[in-house]
């Protein structure tokens, strides 16, 4: 089956406090090779000059650029939900205000679900890009790797900004979680035995360090009690054992504890390098 010229898929972005970066998340769905439909810009009531911005790229792509503006700040969960809300298209796909895509990625993530209509939620791989660094190549070939709830609970990631999901899937972010909320909600997937696939291409980047950015290791923690408080929520539900619960959540510790490592190892690194430099 060929492509079509517009994807049916809406892109929701939730955006709070993001003029600076939000105009090359867009730029980097307006350069798809294959175009989504419409694409959402929720303001999480950012109270500066952020709905500003977004209203500048509603008349940059009248039209197709769409904002929605909350009265109160919620978090990103409530925006990406109020997005999904309003979608307008059979498929939706998650950005954030920060992160990019390759231009690739409509085409070969909707074409793939297109031809697949069993799938209800894919991913893909996403890459740390610095400033600079070229995007690398994306394989002609698509290569996927089914996910499974034991998969999710032992720390597959599958990151919002690669999601692409179909719209009526009975299942939303939790609004009160402000951590670990994706993870939880591709588990609760899972668990309804939905089917869940992750394309091996890397087809989103993130522009900052995926965790400990600008000294910002205190999120470490209550990322680390979100993602607890997810597995126990599935096992007091009984989608899992208290064994796997016993074993998820030490995993989960065990990889939290290794952040937390990393994070002081690269303070230490920078430290000492601005000490030599200083000498």
């Amino acid at each position: 089956m060929g492509d079509c010229a517009i994807a049916p898929v809406s892109v929701v972005i939730p955006c709070f406090r993001c003029g600076a970066t939000i105009g090359r998340a867009v730029a980097s769905i307006a350069g798809q090779t294959q175009k989504p439909a419409e694409v959402l810009l929720v303001d999480d009531a950012s109270g500066d000059e952020t709905l500003s911005a977004l209203q500048q790229l509603v008349s940059e792509h009248p039209g197709w650029v769409k904002v929605l503006a909350l009265a109160q700040n919620q978090g990103p969960s409530a925006a990406r939900n109020a997005g999904w809300e309003v979608a307008t298209q059979p498929y939706v796909a998650f950005l954030d205000a920060d992160d990019s895509w390759h231009p690739e990625k409509i085409r070969i993530q909707y074409g793939f679900m297109r031809d697949n209509p069993d799938i209800d939620i894919s991913g893909h791989r996403c890459l740390w890009v610095r400033a600079d660094e070229a995007l690398p190549q994306v394989p002609d070939e698509v290569t996927i790797t089914r996910i499974s709830v034991l998969d999710l609970v032992f720390g597959t990631r599958l990151s919002t900004p690669t999601i692409m999901l179909k719209r009526q899937i009975p299942f939303r972010f939790e609004s009160n979680k402000r951590y670990a909320e994706d993870v939880h909600l591709w588990r609760q997937v899972a668990c309804s035995r939905s089917n869940i696939v992750r394309i091996e291409s890397p087809l989103a980047y993130m522009h900052k360090a995926p965790y400990g950015a600008s000294g910002l290791s205190a999120e470490l923690w209550p990322m680390e009690k979100g993602d607890l408080s997810s597995l126990l929520f599935l096992y007091k539900a009984k989608h899992i054992s208290w064994m796997l619960l016993a074993l998820g959540s030490t995993f989960s510790l065990a990889k939290y504890l290794k952040r937390i490592v990393h994070v002081q190892l690269s303070r230490l690194s920078r430290f000492y390098s601005s000490e030599r430099q200083a000498n």
